[in-house]
């Protein structure tokens, strides 16, 4: 039975000196070069931060061509999940999708000029959503609403 544990314990070591990804990077992606296909394929305005603020990383990224879907998955300093949803959709349906079916509308907020619709639900999570002529645009996360403007303003 020891040399059993040892054996066990042996195997642990080594796969722990072995990892493919180092502790710390929490599955951290590039999503740039994903973007920038995606802005050639997509057919509406792809939109994805030109660099991240400080402490933030990209975790998942997707482009899907038909029905064409954008997302970026990032986590801010904090560790708080912010999520972009690009989607031709309803403001409702990407709102019982992506925030709550019971998601409260609160007041607009104008960032760079367009007009963004605020939600929020009863876990804690804010939303921030525009309708577009061409795709519906979403970003949410159990952060404070500023958080969410501040992230809007550096989408290009």
């Amino acid at each position: 039975m020891l040399v059993l544990l040892l054996v066990i314990v042996g195997f642990v070591l080594l796969r722990g000196l072995n990892r493919a990804q180092p502790d710390g990077l929490g599955g951290a992606v590039d999503y740039q070069q994903s973007a920038a296909f995606a802005r050639e394929q997509a057919g509406f305005e792809v939109l994805a931060p030109g660099q991240l603020p400080d402490g933030w990383r990209a975790t998942s990224v997707e482009f899907v061509p038909e029905p064409r879907r954008w997302h970026l998955g990032l986590l801010t300093d904090e560790e708080k999940y912010v999520g972009l949803e690009q989607v031709d959709s309803s403001v409702r349906s990407m709102v019982k999708t992506y925030v709550d079916e019971e998601a409260t509308r609160g007041d607009a907020v104008t960032i760079g000029g367009q007009t963004w619709s605020s939600w929020t639900d009863d876990d804690g999570d804010t939303a921030l959503v525009r309708d577009g002529p061409e795709v519906t645009t979403l970003v949410v996360g159990p952060v404070e609403q500023d958080v969410l403007v501040d992230y809007v303003r550096i989408l290009r």
